[in-house]
């Protein structure tokens, strides 16, 4: 089995490239298992205890529309969430579960901006010797 990490934020157009990638992948609904990955950062600890319950990943649209997309293609999935450093989660999890790859959502940039990647994404291919994706913005 080809083991995927999406890591997605809450853009759902992003969110959705990243999930077209995934089932466009070779025998992808047989042969590839994806796990969807949302880091909550910021403000989000401050959420008062007795609501912590409803800090999901699942109650994210970006990710349940991925989710949906992935399942209808017949992509096995499983979503996760985190809290803390976006970059480090992102590794962690992918060694956690023994990635194949990282397939992470770009942002539209300026011309100049091209040649840059996002600190994220940036960081990430920096500091996993897996194999990192990075799809567009879906624009």
């Amino acid at each position: 089995m080809y083991r995927v990490l999406v890591p997605v934020d809450d853009d759902v157009d992003r969110a959705l490239t990243q999930a077209r990638y995934v089932a466009d992948m070779p025998a992808a609904g047989e042969a590839v298992e994806a796990t969807l990955l949302f880091v909550f950062t910021g403000d989000s600890d401050d959420i008062p205890s007795e609501y912590r319950q409803f800090k999901t990943a699942d109650r994210i649209q970006s990710v349940r529309r991925a989710r949906d997309f992935l399942e209808d293609e017949g992509v096995a999935v499983e979503v996760r969430d985190d809290s803390g450093d976006t970059t480090d989660d992102i590794i962690r999890v992918a060694d956690d579960i023994d990635a194949d790859a990282v397939v992470l959502g770009g942002r539209k940039r300026s011309p100049a901006g091209k040649a840059i990647f996002g600190s994220t994404t940036q960081s990430v291919i920096l500091n996993t010797d897996r194999p990192v994706v990075v799809t567009g913005d879906g624009s």
